[in-house]
């Protein structure tokens, strides 16, 4: 029995929407190859390679080509689908990281204390933070990496503020575990002094104290992705 090939998943993808389970929908293999972002040459192999293999049946009028797709060629979608589904539904909704602590340069506890702060944390992730931030230097490359999507991702925002003197920047929040066992905040930063090698957490207490840890303890976090 022959397998769907994956160059060929566009297009069925293509005549799927344009109706083509159930009718003859008529195309031009230029008109194809422009949706599926291939050429036309390539776009024609594809209806030659899917006619050959009773994935779609084929009629030709000219320039323009009826074509249908089989329930051969239906079920393999189906089949594909129903793989895509299972893995996106089961992919974990977390990014683990591993790091080492480190000392902070002190600025956490003043900024995580101030009310234009404190107020939105209250209001938004149920507690006022500890004074202060967890410093966690990301030693592998992979990690470093994945935590840059954090950028882009709606975690909770806390709003930038102004005291008619500064503005403070934005803060994101995502829930996270420290040691699988700790909840604790990862905290992305409009405004930070820190490379992409170094994330920050907070907590309701020193989370420092609470996991015992000290300068150059490795530690693992976990961090939820909210979908």
């Amino acid at each position: 029995m022959t397998e769907l090939k994956i160059q060929h998943i566009l297009t069925l993808s293509y005549l799927l929407s344009k109706g083509a389970k159930h009718n003859y929908v008529t195309i031009t293999t230029s008109s194809l190859g422009k949706n599926i972002k291939k050429s036309q040459q390539a776009a024609s192999k594809h209806l030659v390679e899917l006619e050959q293999n009773n994935f779609i049946e084929r009629i030709i009028n000219g320039r323009n080509i009826s074509v249908k797709i089989t329930p051969k060629g239906f079920s393999e979608m189906v089949k594909l689908s129903t793989i895509l589904r299972k893995s996106l539904d089961s992919s974990p909704s977390y990014v683990e990281l591993t790091g080492t602590l480190i000392s902070g340069m002190g600025e956490g506890a003043y900024y995580m204390g101030l009310k234009g702060y404190t107020t939105q944390f209250k209001s938004k992730i149920g507690y006022v933070p500890f004074p202060g931030t967890l410093n966690v230097r990301l030693d592998q490359k992979i990690h470093q990496e994945a935590i840059k999507q954090f950028e882009t991702l709606n975690g909770v925002k806390i709003k930038s503020f102004s005291d008619g003197k500064r503005t403070y920047g934005w803060v994101k929040c995502f829930p996270a575990k420290l040691n699988n066992s700790i909840n604790c905040e990862l905290i992305i930063l409009e405004r930070t002094h820190h490379d992409d090698s170094v994330i920050e957490l907070i907590s309701k207490s020193c989370l420092r104290k609470t996991a015992k840890l000290k300068d150059g303890s490795k530690i693992s976090i976990k961090i939820q992705i909210n979908s």
